[in-house]
């Protein structure tokens, strides 16, 4: 049994609250060769798993994505985290291609808020980065998001991939890799963090059919 005496030694107190807390990670990298994406909104073509001579920033795969047609903000999914309470700090992180310095073509992380029982559940924006990157190669970015409820009205952070094109195009210059998801909280036990590779089937496959038949195509923010 851990006893903090906060009141006589607060910084003793900081670092007993500190140790209580619970991390629990998760990784993915597309080097099962069938791993795609766990859903989509919008214009998004095309989700696939490749190899060389398409850029491979680790491993021997990555996920390539295009957006077809050119016009509003296609976001691939790519971690679906269930089971989020209020507080929890959710650290996300992909590396992206991208030679075109500080200009689309290029991706950004963000993420909006759903419910543990539906990715397709949009239950408000959480925010993400606003750079396109240096364009030089492989980069990594990343964000931080802590976990707002909304009185309960949500449980669960859906990580996205947005992909941004020149208005002339091409819409097919996007690639993916090296996933990594962190979750810390004071009690993560019904916490589960899904990746395109672990996400249960045929859950990935209903999803982005119904992701897919709903076709809609403006931006959502």
């Amino acid at each position: 049994m851990r006893i903090c005496i906060a009141t006589v030694l607060p910084l003793l107190g900081l670092v007993c609250a500190s140790a209580q807390a619970e991390i629990i990670t998760d990784s993915y990298g597309w080097e099962d060769g069938f791993g795609t994406i766990c859903g989509f909104y919008g214009n998004l073509g095309l989700a696939e798993n490749v190899g060389a001579p398409d850029p491979v920033h680790s491993g021997d795969r990555s996920l390539h994505l295009v957006e077809e047609p050119i016009e509003g903000t296609p976001q691939a999914y790519l971690a679906f985290i269930t089971g989020l309470q209020d507080g929890d700090i959710i650290d996300a992180s992909f590396w992206r291609f991208d030679d075109s310095p500080g200009a689309s073509p290029s991706v950004r992380i963000w993420a909006h808020y759903a419910t543990s029982d539906d990715i397709n559940s949009y239950m408000g924006s959480a925010g993400g980065n606003d750079d396109y990157g240096p364009g030089e190669g492989w980069d990594q970015t990343g964000w931080q998001w802590v976990f707002d409820s909304d009185a309960g009205a949500r449980d669960a952070l859906v990580i996205e991939c947005r992909l941004y094109s020149p208005s002339e195009g091409p819409g097919d210059l996007f690639w993916v890799d090296d996933l990594f998801v962190q979750v810390e909280g004071d009690d993560l036990s019904g916490v589960r963090i899904y990746n395109p590779g672990n996400i249960p089937a045929p859950g990935a496959v209903v999803l982005l059919a119904l992701a897919g038949l709903m076709g809609r195509r403006t931006r959502r923010r």
